[in-house]
């Protein structure tokens, strides 16, 4: 029993058996009678573990509030659990009396968040040498708390979530048993302009950079392609011996006998960290294959008895002839090619102990994979449960839940790529928990299956640049990178290939009703500054590489394309092949002569555009066009390909046609085909007839 506080103006408006969480579902163990659901009476700890679902991503000491510190005063403690029961009970009938309206979370995460910053301002207001408790404060505090804060340096986001707790609280303070200083310290404006926080259409979240991207996702799949059987293969060699280890030592003499006259048979030793180092046996691994327990390893290792020392001194003198190996359970490795130029195996040695690290290495890399490639939040993938590739839309996707912005947690599709479906089932092969994809690898009672994203990130680029010399992978530079960042780097790849906002916003489940991607995807597709350069390179590399395609062809004889536009790109390549000739030059001279000639081509997929972006003389889509501001060069959406003399038509492209003009004559000749229909129909039959015509094809 709770009793009454000597600056209480009223009873409270929850009794102390309410339940905390209403009007949501709870888990089926919490509707079991004597199930332990947090009441509001208790003023330790509220436990939502086992209540309500918690996310795959969030551990469970985040998912209890606890009353500590500033907070176990009664004061500030019954203020807490009053102003929590009403931000996660909007619908209360209590609540709706009282006409106490403001925005609100049921996430215990968020109930967290709140606590922690009643415990900072109780905290402030002593170092201030205000009163103890708020029922002598008022509004000007509360702004000169707001004051503090951001000369101290916050951030902006705390700064905006302290002002949301105080107009939540001022809104709140007519039913708040306690006093509370009364008005809002801000009316009339938001938090985000009461904190003085600029509003932006801008995405705050960055890019990963080029120069990690590249080498993180190349080191991704190498472990997870190249490294991840020979780990596989160790774990279910280590698990087969474990389940046939006894702890008995009889008959280990015989054993040992036997298993020794084998040649094929080499004793495990430790990977040496000097060359010069004595080779180190591996005695608990030596006793699985010698079918006992690691624990009984002493029988073969031991000094003390003399049947012990017989058994080691076999064993030794097995060393002593070189009959050793560190890679007993996998056998050969995967070779590469390592930083010094020399060849060998891509790990020192597989043992129990560096087994573990492996096989977190293992789903860390998957996890960087799905991350940096499927578009998924950290929480979506986290989410993720055995066997989660299924066929969406004939397309291999990954299916999970969405968890941020939503309360029913509704199942979702990504579609993904092959490699991620390896990635996929690597981490479920080294998956303990009997449901997720993504958590420890390792056994162990203090764990709640919970793992972290930002966590997992950082371990794999540090178990990478720590086995370079092994490996043989590029050094990844150890800059800030997070999950959110990754998801919004691929958007921005994504966005580089022409109609690939609308897929875009698909993948990142922000597609507008209009079937367009909305603000918040443009946001995330953005050009960013770092993957500028990097990118524009990228794109004139592959254009050279398809114009020196082009060259080569066209100097063996080979048709290149159709019509004017090709017409001017062969004058131009038999103009570099006779100054190659003139010079008695080869292959380099060419390469040359193709990078320094003004040759404009933009390669599409229904024809190749060959005007010059900065004088785009004779294009069709520029006449009686209206040009948008700052626009260079031609404008794609209104290209005729048949009318253009920029327009250069590839062998590539006359199929296309060809499917094109058979669909046409198949609309004209139905008879059920509407007449504006047949109109349209004749209209591009006559444009494909057109082009056709241009490359010479029969009619």
């Amino acid at each position: 029993m709770i009793f009454p506080l000597p600056q209480q103006r009223r009873p409270s408006l929850f009794p102390d058996h309410e339940p905390v969480i209403q009007g949501q579902a709870l888990l089926p163990e919490a509707r079991q009678p004597g199930a332990r659901v947090p009441r509001f009476g208790d003023a330790v700890v509220w436990d939502f573990n086992g209540v309500v679902k918690r996310p795959a991503n969030v551990s469970a000491c985040d998912w209890q509030v606890r009353f500590s510190l500033e907070l176990k005063d009664p004061y500030w403690n019954l203020l807490a659990r009053e102003f929590l029961m009403l931000t996660c009970n909007q619908r209360h009938p209590e609540v709706l009396k009282s006409g106490v309206l403001f925005d609100g979370s049921a996430d215990p995460r968020t109930l967290n968040q709140i606590a922690s910053r009643l415990r900072t301002v109780a905290r402030w207001a002593r170092k201030k040498g205000l009163s103890a408790y708020p029922d002598r404060w008022t509004v000007d505090d509360l702004r000169q708390r707001i004051t503090d804060m951001a000369a101290a340096g916050s951030s902006p986001k705390t700064i905006v979530g302290h002002v949301s707790v105080f107009k939540n609280l001022a809104a709140a303070e007519p039913v708040l048993s306690l006093p509370w200083p009364a008005g809002d310290p801000w009316p009339g404006q938001s938090s985000r302009r009461a904190a003085e926080v600029p509003s932006s259409k801008d995405l705050s979240t960055p890019t990963v950079p080029p120069a990690t991207w590249f080498p993180l996702v190349r080191a991704a799949w190498a472990y997870i392609h190249d490294f991840a059987p020979d780990v596989l293969r160790a774990d279910r060699r280590l698990r087969e011996l474990k389940e046939a280890a006894r702890p008995s030592i009889l008959g280990i003499d015989e054993r040992l006998v036997e298993w020794l006259a084998d040649p094929e048979n080499r004793v495990p030793v430790h990977a040496a960290i000097l060359e010069d180092q004595a080779p180190q046996v591996q005695w608990k691994l030596l006793a699985l294959f010698l079918g006992c327990t690691p624990e009984a390893s002493t029988a073969i290792s031991g000094r003390s008895k003399p049947a012990t020392m017989h058994r080691r001194t076999l064993i030794m003198d097995a060393v002593a002839e070189g009959r050793i190996t560190t890679h007993v359970l996998t056998g050969e490795l995967r070779q590469v090619t390592r930083p010094d130029g020399s060849t060998g195996p891509w790990h020192p040695g597989i043992s129990p102990r560096t087994l573990f690290d492996a096989k977190t290495a293992l789903r860390d890399a998957a996890f960087t994979l799905v991350v940096g490639l499927s578009m998924m939040r950290d929480s979506e993938i986290h989410e993720i449960l055995r066997a989660p590739v299924v066929e969406h839309y004939s397309t291999p996707a990954i299916a999970s839940t969405k968890i941020k912005g939503t309360a029913d947690r509704p199942g979702k599709h990504w579609w993904i790529a092959e490699p991620l479906v390896e990635a996929l089932a690597v981490a479920e092969a080294v998956s303990l928990h009997p449901e997720r994809v993504f958590a420890p690898v390792h056994a162990n009672k203090a764990q709640d299956g919970t793992v972290d994203g930002p966590q997992m990130l950082a371990a794999f680029v540090k178990y990478v640049n720590a086995n370079r010399a092994w490996t043989g992978l590029d050094e990844i530079p150890t800059t800030y990178i997070r999950p959110h960042m990754f998801r919004r780097t691929m958007s921005m790849l994504t966005d580089q290939f022409p109609g690939s906002e609308i897929a875009t916003g698909i993948q990142l489940k922000h597609l507008a009703t209009r079937a367009l991607a909305n603000a918040t995807t443009r946001s995330y597709a953005a050009s960013d500054a770092q993957w500028a350069k990097y990118l524009g390179d990228a794109l004139d590399n592959v254009k050279f590489r398809k114009i020196k395609d082009l060259y080569e062809r066209h100097t063996a004889g080979e048709e290149i394309g159709f019509g004017p536009g090709a017409e001017r790109v062969k004058d131009a390549f038999d103009q570099i092949n006779a100054t190659v000739k003139a010079r008695n030059g080869d292959a380099r001279t060419a390469d040359t002569l193709l990078r320094t000639t003004r040759i404009h081509i933009r390669f599409g997929m229904l024809n190749n555009c060959t005007a010059d972006h900065t004088n785009p003389v004779g294009a069709v889509c520029l006449e009686n066009a209206i040009i948008p501001e700052g626009h260079t060069g031609p404008l794609d959406e209104r290209c005729r390909p048949d009318r253009c003399a920029n327009s250069m038509i590839g062998p590539e492209h006359l199929p296309i046609y060809d499917s094109h003009q058979r669909k046409q004559l198949q609309l004209i000749n139905n008879p059920s085909t509407p007449a504006c229909r047949r109109d349209l129909a004749e209209r591009e039959l006559d444009i494909t007839r057109n082009v056709l015509k241009m490359a010479g094809e029969p009619q």
